[in-house]
């Protein structure tokens, strides 16, 4: 196993650790898998660059608000 540093924004922090204490993982198990989760989801391209393609979407339900708004929420800063 390698040993490594990050920097993470302070509330992107506090949220992996809130999440990592519900689910009594360690902050290195949560960030584990996260990370399976997203090399699972982009997978390896085989393909040259010009040839990309979007990954299929999930179904991730509905949206919790209006199309209308969508565009505003999208410039949003956090």
């Amino acid at each position: 196993m390698t040993k490594t540093q990050i920097q993470l924004p302070d509330k992107l922090y506090q949220e992996l650790k809130q999440l990592s204490r519900e689910q009594e993982w360690s902050l290195a198990e949560t960030l584990r898998r996260g990370a399976e989760i997203l090399l699972a989801t982009y997978p390896k391209q085989t393909l040259p660059a010009n040839q990309w393609q979007l990954p299929l979407a999930r179904d991730c339900g509905a949206f919790l608000t209006a199309p209308e708004n969508w565009t505003e929420l999208a410039h949003e800063e956090n």
